[in-house]
């Protein structure tokens, strides 16, 4: 048992010596108090509580095996996402141990209990000068009460194991076991106005840069209002370039915690960045550059004529990772809820409409009436413009995802349920979803097939329907607005052979009644707001229903253009099975083998050449991660290529690398899905949500390991495939 005096430290008693229990930011701010320099009072709690928290509740053994199931390193961003908010939901349903929760009240109470404060991370890597960890760790202003100081303070320690931290320790090679936290607990300075500041301008060494904003600095931090700008001469102070933006709302203190409100008339037309204030800060920023001795990044607050530093950084060096490529791009998925505003207006006036045209242009070229040279070019057209629209997805709508994540973050803060994705059943049941609206209009075919014997003899024997049929003219309609799926389902010269098999089988027996599993109430998540915080309330749950929605449509309207390039490429391909075309034959290597690693799905057979000898193992149970919950047993139908779709049979578990949006229309006829591609954002993991069905996402070599006909018990809840007869999985001989 640790002694008390261990926990809590005063900040004005910390130095160099701390470090490793009181964490960069923490001593750094004991430093600045030392030296003369205004800080708001406060304590550090020490990494010696973290540990002691971990080691009482268990979950010291317990947050280890959210990460073994996967190699972190082979997480895509949605598996990230989905860690994070796993290990927040531990930490949010473990409450401190009865004898750690007295003693940090002892503690904290003096000094905290009738004040308000910010809880903000200070980790011992934190703020050095080779890794900063900036804004990666949580944060919380205008926290009231022992109670939820407490509560944020646990947080605060989920917050070292958050995807965005967790990327960073990775690239840095720390481990995050061994990596602990403590937290600030710090009185609130409310200030008239606040900003940062950089004594050295980042690629202008010789420059200062000020920013600062009316009201707290959360807004400005989090990226919802746009400072006003001074880059002045280090040497001198004289203002070089100044930038006024357009002022319209601050961040304020309310009842419990904080919110962005208009700006008054007088604060829209007037400068928080006065030259006198800019002074202030530049005095205040050169004290901190000669104690340190080494370029700052301060934070600061004015209120009325006090200035307080409410921290300091090193301006990280070259040495470490940088957030270059794959992490700078990670790091821009997390959007605010005025940007993600923002993003989903152009997105659906602007994207998806694009998308669209462009879809139905390709789609009114007769490819048959082309010349072999310009249809080598059309291929050519067709690869570009699909290229240009996978990277507009990538810069838009992979962000807007994070509106899914964003609500359910502040569902699961608020209401604590035990399962970390209850709240997507706020979420799931959109009508919006087209893939469920096309799922509905082939029900609806399958249906009229069903009440007409007639016509169910004729499909069987491969007849067209009759022309004119309220059938024929249905089809016609579904055509028209979704396609044939020829693509998938095979061509014939009239109808595809392979929708009209699809609608015999949907026609077998009376749809089912799919239940939609509704785990949350939105009266409920609603009632957990006050009545200042429903209008956020209300605007968190838009934005999550809009992203969860778009997180599906705009995989159709990608797939719609991968359509059309596919079939400018068969018909390539189909002349040159007739003639020896060498104009085509220029084409066909990188055409066709773009076309195929579009067509197969990575970690094939076909992927890996199609020849790999099969080798027997007795696969038994593999780990995945639940994305439906629910229990479901039944035979295999692995889908290697999209031809395999053909077979699929009612009740069959859907086994893939990762659903497709254009294979959805199979959803009504599974039993279950499990997927190789792991996330709960996902394409696979939202439809089986919105047909209730048992799914598993991120089955390591899920269509290798398991073969079409296997026996398999698809557990949805806990995250684990059974295969009841045995697996096949193919190596190449050694």
């Amino acid at each position: 048992m640790n002694h008390p005096s261990t926990l809590v430290i005063d900040l004005v008693e910390l130095t160099a010596a701390d470090l490793h229990r009181a964490g960069g930011k923490a001593v750094a701010l004991g430093r600045l108090a030392s030296s003369g320099t205004p800080i708001p009072p406060g304590l550090c709690v020490t990494t010696t509580a973290y540990d002691r928290y971990l080691d009482d509740t268990g979950l010291r053994q317990r947050l280890p095996l959210l990460l073994e199931r996967k190699p972190f390193s082979e997480m895509r961003w949605e598996e990230l996402w989905d860690l994070g908010l796993r290990v927040r939901s531990l930490f949010l349903n473990t409450t401190l141990p009865s004898g750690l929760a007295a003693d940090l009240t002892g503690l904290l109470a003096p000094r905290c209990a009738d004040r308000p404060v910010t809880v903000r991370s200070t980790a011992p890597v934190e703020d050095s000068a080779t890794a900063s960890f900036a804004g990666l760790h949580d944060s919380f202003v205008n926290v009231r009460g022992l109670p939820a100081i407490l509560d944020r303070l646990r947080l605060v320690w989920a917050s070292l194991w958050s995807d965005r931290a967790l990327l960073y320790r990775q690239e840095l090679g720390l481990d995050p076991a061994a990596s602990a936290m403590a937290v600030i607990v710090q009185e609130l300075v409310i200030g008239d106005l606040s900003g940062v500041a950089f004594s050295r301008c980042p690629g202008r060494p010789n420059l200062v840069a000020i920013e600062a904003v009316w009201g707290l600095n959360q807004g400005l931090v989090d990226g919802d209002v746009e400072p006003d700008r001074l880059l002045l001469d280090h040497a001198d102070g004289r203002i070089v370039e100044r930038y006024t933006p357009q002022r319209l709302q601050a961040c304020r203190a309310v009842t419990d915690g904080v919110a962005l409100q208009p700006l008054p008339v007088t604060e829209r037309e007037q400068s928080p960045l006065s030259d006198e204030v800019a002074v202030l800060v530049m005095s205040l920023l050169r004290q901190a550059e000669e104690n340190f001795g080494a370029p700052q990044d301060l934070e600061w607050t004015l209120r009325g004529r006090e200035l307080f530093a409410l921290q300091s950084r090193p301006i990280t060096t070259g040495d470490a990772p940088d957030a270059s490529g794959e992490r700078a791009w990670y790091l821009s998925l997390h959007k605010s809820l005025a940007a993600l505003h923002t993003l989903r207006q152009a997105i659906e006036e602007e994207l998806l409409p694009a998308m669209e045209r462009d879809a139905l242009c390709l789609a009114a070229v007769d490819l048959e009436q082309l010349s072999d040279e310009a249809l080598a070019s059309e291929i050519e057209k067709r690869q570009g413009i699909l290229d240009r629209w996978e990277e507009h997805y990538r810069e838009m709508c992979i962000p807007m995802a994070h509106g899914i994540r964003l609500f359910g973050q502040l569902y699961n803060d608020r209401l604590r349920p035990g399962e970390p994705f209850a709240f997507l059943g706020l979420l799931a049941g959109d009508t919006g979803l087209l893939a469920a609206q096309r799922n509905r209009a082939l029900q609806e075919l399958a249906d009229l097939v069903r009440s007409d014997p007639l016509l169910t003899a004729r499909l069987r024997d491969g007849y067209p329907p009759g022309s004119g049929s309220p059938f024929a003219t249905a089809l016609a309609g579904f055509m028209s607005r979704y396609g044939d799926l020829s693509w998938i389902l095979g061509e014939a010269a009239e109808h595809s052979r392979g929708l009209m098999s699809l609608l015999l089988e949907l026609a077998k027996s009376p749809p089912t009644q799919q239940t939609i599993r509704k785990q949350t109430d939105e009266a409920e998540y609603l009632a957990s707001f006050t009545m200042e915080e429903q209008s956020f309330a209300h605007e968190a749950l838009e934005i999550g229903r809009a992203s969860y929605r778009l997180r599906d449509n705009d995989n159709l309207f990608i797939g719609k253009l991968t359509a059309r390039l596919r079939e400018a490429s068969a018909e390539a391909t189909r002349r040159l099975a007739e003639h020896d075309n060498l104009e085509l034959a220029a084409h066909k290597a990188p055409v066709r083998g773009r076309v195929a690693r579009r067509l197969t799905p990575a970690g094939s057979s076909e992927a890996h050449g199609g020849n790999l000898p099969r080798t027997r193992l007795q696969i038994r149970q593999i780990v995945g991660q639940p994305a439906g919950p629910g229990l479901v047993r039944g035979r295999a139908r692995v889908i290697r290529q999209p031809a395999d779709l053909r077979a699929f049979q009612s009740g069959e578990i859907l086994v893939c690398d990762a659903v497709d949006p254009n294979m959805t229309f199979v959803a009504p006829l599974a039993g279950g899905i499990v997927e190789r591609r792991g996330g709960m954002l996902i394409h696979g993991a939202i439809i089986a949500r919105e047909y209730g069905l048992p799914c598993v996402t991120g089955v390591p070599g899920a269509t290798e390991l398991i073969d079409t006909g296997n026996l398999i018990t698809v557990d949805g809840y806990l995250g684990i495939v059974t295969v009841a007869d045995g697996g096949t999985v193919r190596r190449p001989f050694t």
